[in-house]
């Protein structure tokens, strides 16, 4: 997927003539998936590209900056990175990141239509959902689009909610299962495991002082960390997760682990991640051949995707490394738990299966 990070400063030839959906996408559910679907359709009928147009940061994070308001900012669902990534899968052939500050906060809708769908893009096609708005104040609706798309010679489409069991899918319902710890819930609205990836960044090493405190654990509790960007996580807490992208191969199965995304409150917040939010997983079983495989047995700078299936409990505050250390075997004895009745599930199903 080609991605184009503003409009002002490139020459946008390669993007015209596109058919274009806009919206934040953040999780990219199951509603968006299938408006990217249609938008794939209608694309292929007009023998143009697909695009997607999103915005970094969320438009609501910017008011709630400019307002001084933090707590009118969304919890985000995803990162940018993830986003991208699960647009790629869609099928979206280029996405069109725009920055919103003040300069696009303060653009009236008409010059939206002009500026950028006409003069920028050229689109031919464009799909937005039910509740799409736009422009400064939010005075651009669909009837001013479609209006504009008759003017300027260009297709106008909006798509119906999408339902799941009678529940309409949307950003708002996943951060509300997330919200809960509910991650079977949001899984289905997803239509995949909730996950989060990114580059492998170095901690405290506060695993390897742990092993002092835990002799019966090979390397004490080892993590691998990553930045979760927004500071305001559409989930946190504790989670048995599986670990993608350690293995030899792209095929290789995902190892079993448990992790922590938060803010880690038995810690010092001036520590080396600067009190930032991070995901940080212990894998449950560490094979030899991996760690012989990784450079020094570590896995920095790798790019690890992190499926977060079952929440354990929130973030508890540990008084001692004592109490931390055995918080953290607790965990690790209820995530193997946890995934040792998946395994029984499993062959009980595949017993009737057989019969």
């Amino acid at each position: 997927m080609n991605i184009i990070r503003g409009l002002w400063n490139r020459d946008a030839t390669a993007l015209r003539g596109c058919a274009l959906t806009i919206g934040n996408f953040d999780g990219v559910h199951r509603g968006h998936q299938a408006m990217l679907a249609l938008l794939r359709s209608e694309a292929h009928h007009r023998g143009v590209p697909t695009c997607a147009m999103t915005f970094e940061p969320h438009p609501r994070d910017f008011f709630a900056a400019v307002h001084r308001k933090p707590e009118l900012a969304p919890a985000r669902i995803a990162t940018l990175r993830d986003k991208l990534g699960e647009l790629a899968r869609c099928g979206v052939e280029q996405c069109v990141v725009l920055p919103f500050n003040e300069r696009l906060a303060a653009l009236p809708a008409q010059a939206f239509i002009e500026d950028i769908l006409v003069r920028a893009l050229g689109v031919k096609y464009v799909l937005v959902g039910d509740d799409f708005r736009f422009g400064a104040g939010r005075t651009g609706d669909y009837a001013m689009l479609d209006a504009a798309g008759a003017r300027f010679g260009f297709d106008v489409a909006r798509m119906q909610s999408y339902e799941v069991h009678g529940i309409r899918v949307s950003s708002s319902e996943v951060r509300e299962a997330l919200a809960a710890g509910d991650m079977d819930r949001a899984a289905a609205l997803l239509g995949r495991p909730y996950s989060i990836s990114g580059h492998v960044v170095h901690g405290r090493k506060l695993g390897r002082q742990l092993a002092e405190s835990s002799p019966g654990a090979n390397d004490g509790f080892r993590t691998l960390n990553l930045r979760f960007t927004h500071w305001k996580p559409a989930a946190s807490g504790i989670f048995a997760v599986h670990v993608h992208g350690l293995g030899p191969g792209p095929d290789a199965p995902p190892l079993a682990g448990v992790a922590n995304l938060g803010i880690r409150p038995s810690l010092d917040p001036n520590d080396v991640n600067g009190g930032r939010v991070l995901l940080e997983t212990h894998c449950l079983d560490w094979p030899d051949q991996l760690a012989a495989a990784l450079p020094g047995g570590e896995a920095y700078g790798k790019i690890i995707h992190v499926e977060l299936l079952h929440k354990l409990h929130d973030e508890r505050k540990y008084d001692s490394l004592d109490a931390l250390t055995r918080g953290i075997a607790q965990d690790c004895h209820d995530a193997r738990a946890y995934f040792e009745s998946l395994h029984a599930q499993t062959r009980r199903q595949t017993t009737r299966d057989r019969i």
